[in-house]
């Protein structure tokens, strides 16, 4: 009797498709050799994950953003099992894909050397070579516990509610099932395994040009109370060539990092004796710091922006009342409990408040709202505030300057009607991209964050009302708008500004939220023209997002080469001998009475090394004066790529440096100072 076969039906390219019911993605794809995993109802899944009826199916190819993602997850189980080859007592921590890359946590006898490094790699290409297999295994929780007895860690994860693990974590574990994966040799043995949420490749055949990159000391899950933790991180591509160019790339980053260019250039530093994440800007960073925030004050003003100030710490009713203590408290400082009195016999007298210092400046403003009765006239009302403030970042993800714990927003609400809301999100999103382009920032795209379910507050209503509102506007600017699902902050929807930077890396900078919670919160209202009282929508923008931050985006943007009119000293003078000082400092007397920043190198170092000096300090112009420019009253500018410009009239040398940076052009060579400044050989 002829074997009957049943079918099922399944959705595949738009279309519904009858395959056999024990059919997985393997065969329905078996003549695409790309796709390396499925994703099932919009779940990705291993491809030998068995199908059934009503699923829709689509592929993950090995050259997609997907694919690619798990062609790495797959690498950092590779790199965790050559780890547990060569060392001996390694316990696992977690390996997520992060941008780029991977990385795995490992509990070991002693730090991971460069030797090491290579040695774990060499052993990862062999177990490359031997085309392992992964393959998934459902387990239940004591199954899982009894295979992990040894891993103190992975037992921590084990039935830790899915609310609880980070989202780094959530690679390892999640509510739902748990599993395990197996790595497979050809004689079908099990050489090694991990507790793993999945999927993974079908063999490690796939994996393509891999490269570990550094170690560092990482604290199990981020907290400083827990065991310290070493941790390799890696990246993996399709081919060498990508690879290759990757690994360039990083290294034209190394060479733009704004902690080293910090250093290099004089601008911050972070005092021990202050604290992680706490920066001090030195003169020159502060004259950017400064530039920056002066040209932003005057674009604000012409903006229709009205200017605050509001204190850096407040009783934490505040923050009762805007929700942050029970939304945002694992970020903000420990309280600081005050003003409390005690009788003679040490009975409390008067209780004590907890103070907080301020994470946020929104409660203030909306505090400045509230001070009096506001009229439909006024609206929109736009307070705008460079307002300092502070994040309990933990110690492990402090970085340079855009990860601190004190930190100056430029901070904007706006308090407008419901009819308005549109048009002026408009408005402020088309301030933001200009203000962003004046500071030498040309290429983004627009990213909308929507709610997360387990986090937001207000009725569904109103969150879609602004998340349509918000999506209008972005797709109405004409730029790339890209979803972002969960990303909201708990009071309302935002857009993200993400420009690209010289090097192609993306940076998230300006924010636009909406907000009907908070003013209802704090009862804001105002008199509409037909009398009635109505509350009025909020939208929070920063535009820089943090000061610091944008300085370091800034820096590394520009390599440290900063326009004429950001960088700390735009003008530095160099005497061919020191008889020629006293000309020289005449002409940088005339600079300073036109505002132009310039320093006079007066070191005893030879004249070739203050040009050298110069260079290294990336100063946009060095003026040079000898015995011909004094005798002419004439200078010679030198510009950051060698080229000259020889016997310049001081007077107008002045003139055309003071016009070039009133601009906000960069300048190179002696050719873009021509053609900026307009200059005409005498």
């Amino acid at each position: 009797m002829a074997e009957v076969h049943q079918t099922i039906t399944v959705t595949l390219n738009g279309s519904s498709k009858e395959v056999d019911s024990a059919q997985t993605g393997e065969q329905l794809f078996a003549d695409n050799r790309n796709v390396i995993a499925v994703s099932i109802n919009g779940t990705p899944r291993d491809i030998y994950t068995p199908l059934h009826d009503g699923d829709t199916v689509d592929p993950i190819t090995l050259d997609s953003p997907e694919g690619l993602a798990i062609m790495r997850h797959s690498t950092t189980h590779v790199m965790a099992q050559a780890v547990q080859d060569l060392f001996d007592g390694v316990k696992l921590g977690i390996g997520p894909v992060i941008d780029n890359g991977f990385y795995y946590d490992f509990d070991v006898a002693q730090p991971f050397t460069p030797d090491d490094l290579k040695k774990i790699e060499k052993r990862m290409q062999r177990i490359v070579k031997d085309n392992q297999l992964f393959r998934r295994r459902v387990v239940t929780e004591d199954e899982a516990r009894a295979e992990e007895k040894d891993q103190q860690y992975k037992l921590e994860l084990i039935g830790a509610k899915e609310s609880e693990i980070e989202a780094d974590a959530k690679t390892e574990v999640s509510s739902g099932e748990l599993s395990m994966y197996d790595n497979i040799d050809r004689d079908g043995k099990t050489v090694w395994k991990d507790l793993c949420r999945g999927p993974h490749l079908p063999s490690t055949k796939y994996i393509g040009a891999f490269k570990l990159q550094r170690t560092a000391a990482a604290y199990w899950r981020g907290d400083e109370k827990n065991p310290m933790l070493q941790r390799i991180y890696g990246t993996a591509w399709n081919s060498k060539e990508e690879l290759k160019d990757y690994l360039a790339k990083l290294d034209e980053a190394a060479r733009r990092d704004h902690r080293k260019l910090g250093a290099d250039l004089d601008l911050f530093s972070f005092p021990e004796e202050i604290g992680p994440g706490l920066v001090v800007f030195h003169p020159k960073g502060g004259t950017i710091i400064n530039v920056m925030e002066d040209y932003s004050r005057k674009m604000h003003r012409r903006g229709g922006y009205s200017f605050v100030q509001t204190p850096h710490i407040t009783k934490g009713g505040l923050y009762e009342t805007s929700g942050h203590l029970s939304w945002y408290k694992d970020g903000m400082f420990p309280p600081m409990h005050l003003d409390e009195e005690f009788n003679a016999d040490g009975s409390v007298k008067k209780p004590g408040q907890d103070y907080y210092l301020k994470p946020m400046n929104c409660p203030m403003h909306n505090l400045i709202f509230a001070s009096r009765q506001r009229s439909y006239r006024e609206l929109p009302l736009r307070l705008f505030e460079f307002g300092t403030v502070y994040r309990y970042e933990k110690s492990g993800v402090v970085h340079g300057l855009t990860r601190v714990r004190g930190l100056t927003q430029d901070d904007s609400h706006i308090y407008c009607t419901r009819e308005q809301m549109k048009d002026e999100l408009k408005r402020i999103l088309k301030f933001v991209l200009q203000l962003l382009k004046d500071f030498g920032l040309e290429d983004f795209y627009l990213e909308l964050s929507t709610k997360d379910e387990h986090k937001y507050v207000g009725s569904d209503e109103i969150w879609e009302e602004a998340t349509r509102t918000l999506r209008e506007v972005g797709e109405e600017s004409g730029l790339e708008l890209v979803d972002d699902p969960a990303g909201a902050a708990f009071y309302g929807p935002k857009i993200s500004v993400q420009a690209r930077d010289a090097i192609g890396r993306t940076w998230q900078i300006s924010t636009l939220q909406l907000d009907f919670n908070e003013p209802h919160l704090f009862g804001l209202e105002y008199i509409d023209k037909d009398g009635q009282r109505k509350e009025p929508v909020m939208i929070h923008r920063a535009l820089f997002g943090s000061v610091e931050r944008f300085f370091a985006i800034l820096l590394e943007h520009y390599a440290g080469a900063f326009p004429a009119w950001l960088a700390p000293v735009q003008v530095e003078g160099i005497a061919v001998a020191d008889k020629y000082n006293d000309y020289l400092k005449s002409v940088f007397d005339d600079l300073a009475n036109n505002d132009i920043r310039g320093e006079i190198d007066y070191s005893d170092d030879r004249f070739g090394k203050k040009i050298r000096n110069a260079s290294k300090q990336k100063v946009p112009f060095t003026l040079i004066a000898g015995e011909e420019d004094a005798s002419k009253n004439a200078v010679s500018f030198r510009f950051r790529d060698g080229s000259q410009l020889n016997g310049v009239a001081k007077d107008y040398a002045v003139e055309l440096i003071s016009k070039v940076c009133s601009t906000h052009e960069q300048i190179v060579s002696d050719e873009d100072f021509v053609r900026v400044s307009g200059y005409q050989a005498a």
